[in-house]
């Protein structure tokens, strides 16, 4: 007796728990396998690129905190290093040192945030997540301590930072620093010999070399696919050609390499904020010649720095005004998200949800 099978189509979100925000995928379903999928989102859509159209320069900066709101420093640098392209604005020695040791730590809190969340999507009942949320809430505490916010940061401005570092940040960053290694080989010890882990992330969602490149992928998914790429090397930015630290790079491509990539970045950014304490020297944080309101020369510029998510880049067109002409984003949660269709096909249901949080995406970063 032959029996037909009809395919069903089922939506997931926008409010599902494991969409990371107010995503929603249409999933073709045979039984409990995937025949297609199709990515919906636009739902938090707020016009950032827009907005940046009739914001000053410096105004600006509170927009890019809204965008991947679970790594503000970073955005922030990669704003600010486009204005000071599109101006020629130096940025003084000890401002680019505290910028990298801000933006590694905003990597460890993003990766410790993509880690627990994907721990959640695979059934966890929390505990790792809570162990991840205790680890960041420490370098919250570092940010409130800097600029007095802890999430919507604006630290940074054109030429430098908005403040030097206060006495009190340095005895939180040396606790923190002499307690986070021994913290993530705690978390190392519940994940990455974890039978359960290992079945339901091993071979399962695996991108190709070729893959990843021609959907323009960057960041840990890009590098858990073998492909030796980060900006921080290839085209270095602040202090990052001066310091020693190593690119991981995964050895399949599956959901297991993308967790394992973040794990090992993890300890690199250690390496990287460990060297920086050592050589930041006393100066000014911040270029004083940089007026408030900033006219930019008719021109445009493109700076791109590496994210927690990948290549974050702000593009901006001046037509000699006090605001940018044009403002484009390059969001790297947006460009990854172009091979989750080629990862879920074939696999199942439960499989989904996983390969969808080992992209490590942020809505506000996608829709913008």
């Amino acid at each position: 007796m032959s029996i037909n099978n009809e395919l069903v189509t089922v939506n997931f979100g926008p409010q599902h728990p494991s969409m990371h925000g107010v995503f929603r995928m249409r999933v073709t379903l045979d039984g409990e396998s995937i025949v297609d999928i199709e990515p919906v989102f636009g739902y938090l859509h707020r016009g950032t690129e827009k907005l940046a159209e009739e914001r000053t320069y410096v105004q600006i900066v509170t927009l890019t905190d809204r965008l991947d709101y679970v790594a503000s420093m970073s955005n922030n640098l990669a704003y600010v290093s486009a204005v000071e392209k599109l101006c020629d604005i130096e940025v003084p020695k000890r401002a680019s040192y505290i910028r990298v040791i801000v933006a590694e730590l905003q990597r460890i809190a993003s990766h410790l945030m993509a880690t627990g969340f994907l721990l959640q999507d695979l059934g966890a009942f929390g505990t790792p997540l809570m162990y991840c949320f205790r680890e960041r809430e420490k370098i919250l505490d570092m940010f409130e301590t800097l600029c007095g916010a802890r999430i919507t940061l604006s630290y940074m401005r054109p030429g430098g930072v908005f403040q030097d570092t206060p006495d009190e940040f340095w005895g939180q960053l040396d606790s923190f620093m002499g307690t986070i290694s021994d913290q993530i080989s705690e978390l190392e010890s519940l994940i990455t010999g974890n039978e359960i882990v290992l079945s339901r992330t091993r071979n399962i969602g695996i991108l190709k070399p070729e893959e990843v490149i021609n959907g323009s992928l960057s960041g840990p998914m890009l590098r858990a696919s073998r492909v030796k790429w980060d900006l921080r090397k290839a085209n270095p930015y602040e202090v990052y050609d001066e310091l020693d630290f190593d690119i991981p790079i995964g050895a399949t491509g599956d959901t297991f390499d993308r967790y394992l990539i973040r794990v090992k970045e993890m300890r690199e950014s250690i390496k990287i904020i460990n060297q920086c304490v050592s050589l930041i020297k006393p100066g000014p944080v911040r270029n004083e010649d940089v007026p408030l309101v900033i006219r930019a020369p008719e021109n445009e510029a493109y700076a791109a720095v590496e994210g927690p998510k990948g290549e974050l880049g702000f593009y901006l067109v001046s037509d000699g005004g006090i605001s940018p002409y044009r403002c484009k984003i390059r969001a790297p949660s947006f460009m990854n998200l172009s091979l989750l269709r080629e990862m879920a096909i074939g696999t199942k249901v439960g499989d989904l949800i996983v390969n969808f949080g080992s992209i490590d995406i942020v809505l506000g970063e996608v829709d913008r």
